[in-house]
């Protein structure tokens, strides 16, 4: 009786090694860029990111030409004038200046932020679109087809599957 125990767990085992190994695991890739960049969502966002980017450079110039005019009424004060006067329109353009910068930096800032907030949705999108193409396929991984050092020709091709996902020709 031992020894039948014995034989089924054996032959269970083999079965269920061959059952395992008869069961490839599936992968695939994308470049996740491509599609993004072939998105209507994408060219929306990156209108809305230019007219964004657009309005900082505007206040940024005015800022500048706000500068250049102050320093060129500083160069036509000529050498008659009071040290007083020099020494405040010297102060105003430090002061423009300091203000330019401040504003410049947390204008990066912003257009970072912007710019993340913008696509954020895109991103979503494509990946939500890969996920449905990942499950109807069976695949395991889908991996960023940019950064892989090798892939075998038994990987699908994810692309063109979640464009048409997408409905995009």
């Amino acid at each position: 009786m031992r020894n039948l125990m014995k034989i089924v767990a054996v032959l269970l085992f083999i079965v269920a090694s061959v059952t395992v190994s008869a069961q490839t695991p599936k992968f695939g890739h994308i470049d996740l860029q491509g599609l993004v960049q072939v998105m209507p969502e994408y060219k929306t966002s990156q209108d809305d990111f230019s007219a964004y980017q657009g309005e900082m450079e505007e206040v940024l110039g005015e800022m500048q030409k706000n500068y250049q005019t102050k320093l060129t009424e500083l160069e036509q004060l000529g050498e008659d004038v009071s040290e007083i006067k020099r020494n405040a329109k010297i102060g105003e353009l430090q002061d423009i200046q300091q203000r330019t910068q401040q504003y410049s930096q947390t204008a990066q800032g912003k257009l970072q932020q912007k710019q993340s907030e913008l696509l954020k949705p895109v991103y979503d999108k494509a990946q939500a679109a890969i996920e449905e193409v990942a499950k109807e396929k069976g695949l395991l991984y889908v991996f960023e087809a940019n950064s892989l050092l090798f892939k075998s020709n038994e990987s699908i091709d994810v692309l063109s599957l979640a464009k048409t996902k997408l409905g995009i020709q």
